[in-house]
């Protein structure tokens, strides 16, 4: 049902799978054999809105790529979920359907074992050891090495650091949980964390947040700033308290399908322009960031800084060993971590 509701979208859409996978003609011909009068046309889909800032980043990220190319390479952009979910997208590019997406990094977690990292708390400190964790040179070598897996990944972009926010009381320490009912995104890893932290997780969409935080289903949930403003938290929950747990990024990937039908040069180009693209991305989301937590100080919302993350920290590191002893390859990236850091 879902292959023919997926090839009914590219009849909608009036789109070929010759279109998706790579050239603009029948032929599976080298990005180097292209023309600016016949093309090399990749597909990118994702689920965010056209203003959004990673889809803004996109789009610099295109046009860098055709004006480097000379036109013999172009990329459609397709958001809003119109070639599908997430899960959809993926399956999709993993057959060599769709060429390019944008998937939340733990959700590679099934492809790319070392990917679980990216689910665990308190991985990074702050967002300055995030961004140069991440510009690493052992951070490109592993997404490059993803390849095995059918995917390339091309770069990173901010979904920014994920904090506690309540109605009744602020979170200092990890005993403030206790007795609270947290909504956390529906992985493992983020209940394993609730739990560990003291607290009862509850799963959810985002979706349903607002209402269940209104009837009081749960005292609190866990995201970025960006929340209080755009899902209205801000509203109900008047304690922001910076722990800063959680720093998950999305990752925008190509099939290896069509990676290996791109010559080394037009390769290149690819990863400069995504690179390009992902800072572009950190002034944009800086920017964004800024904005929300002013429309939320509007709200009465009230930011907590003097948070013990040094006590969050430690009561998660029984998951982190546990985790390592689960999945090895999540010892090796996490070693890859704290080898960047050293090096900086």
């Amino acid at each position: 049902m879902k292959k023919r509701k997926f090839l009914n979208t590219l009849v909608c859409l009036g789109l070929s799978t010759t279109m998706l996978c790579g050239c603009g003609t029948s032929s599976v011909s080298e990005s180097s054999q292209a023309t600016p009068e016949n093309p090399m046309i990749l597909s990118l889909a994702h689920g965010l809105s056209e203003s959004h800032t990673v889809h803004i980043a996109m789009t610099e990220f295109a046009e860098e790529v055709k004006e480097k190319t000379d036109g013999r390479i172009e990329i459609k952009i397709y958001p809003n979920g119109q070639l599908g979910s997430e899960n959809e997208n993926m399956e999709q590019l993993q057959a060599g359907v769709l060429s390019m997406t944008k998937v939340s990094a733990p959700g590679l977690a099934t492809y790319t074992e070392a990917y679980n990292v990216f689910g665990l708390p308190y991985i990074f400190t702050d967002t300055v050891d995030f961004y140069d964790v991440m510009d690493s040179q052992g951070m490109q070598d592993f997404f490059l090495s993803t390849g095995k897996d059918g995917y390339v990944t091309l770069t990173y972009y901010t979904s920014g650091a994920r904090s506690f926010y309540t109605k009744g009381k602020p979170i200092r320490t990890p005993d403030d949980l206790k007795g609270l009912k947290i909504r956390v995104q529906d992985m493992k890893s983020q209940t394993d964390m609730l739990s560990y932290l003291g607290g009862t997780p509850v799963a959810m969409s985002y979706g349903e947040v607002y209402t269940a935080l209104q009837t009081g289903i749960i005292d609190g949930t866990e995201n970025n700033e960006t929340a209080l403003s755009t899902g209205k938290h801000g509203e109900i929950c008047k304690f922001f308290s910076v722990d800063e747990h959680a720093m998950i990024p999305d990752v925008m990937i190509m099939s290896e399908k069509v990676w290996s039908r791109i010559s080394k040069q037009d390769q290149e180009i690819i990863l400069e322009a995504a690179r390009h693209s992902t800072n572009s991305h950190k002034t944009l989301w800086n920017d964004a960031i800024e904005q929300a937590v002013h429309e939320a100080e509007s709200m009465g919302v009230e930011f907590i800084y003097d948070v013990d993350k040094d006590a969050f920290r430690k009561a998660t590191e029984p998951m982190i060993e546990s985790y390592t002893e689960q999945y090895p390859d999540v010892k090796t990236l996490l070693d890859v971590i704290e080898t960047a850091r050293k090096e900086k």
